[in-house]
């Protein structure tokens, strides 16, 4: 199994941050770099364990379809699985947690994935499981702090 995991300190409140990530189905707003579109199958809501996002690239050329496992306003985590990718993996499963940073008012942010992956897809994958986290804690801070 291969692990990535991506943290980063959020110059906004933890509240505002989580309002913009805890949305499963927001990747393409606060990762509009490279994702398109997203919509949750069925008409689920977007915060309902179970659900499944289906989105696309930027590029279009990648298509990934996960499921949200765990949802937690309270501890401020979000889990999730992939059940099919243009993406080379395997048993992919992800988390993201919030901490609060009392003493700033700022966000400590993790996010993790753990994953199988050929060796020869190993490289690019890597790479673009890492850009996609930090990114989106790039585009939730910009969201976060204005406001939005």
């Amino acid at each position: 199994m291969k692990r990535v995991y991506v943290s980063a300190v959020i110059d906004a409140p933890v509240a505002a941050t989580w309002a913009v990530l805890r949305d499963f189905n927001a990747l393409p707003r606060y990762n509009a770099n490279l994702f398109s579109t997203s919509h949750i199958e069925d008409g689920l809501p977007s915060d309902q364990i179970g659900c499944i996002r289906n989105f696309r690239t930027k590029d279009g050329t990648g298509h990934i379809r996960e499921q949200l496992l765990t949802l937690s306003d309270r501890e401020h985590v979000c889990a999730y699985c992939i059940l099919e990718a243009t993406l080379p993996v395997r048993n992919y499963v992800s988390e993201m947690r919030l901490k609060e940073v009392t003493e700033t008012n700022q966000t400590f942010g993790e996010w993790w994935a753990t994953f199988e992956v050929d060796p020869k897809d190993e490289p690019e994958v890597m790479r673009a499981v890492t850009d996609t986290f930090r990114f989106a804690f790039q585009g939730a801070e910009a969201i976060a702090r204005s406001g939005g």
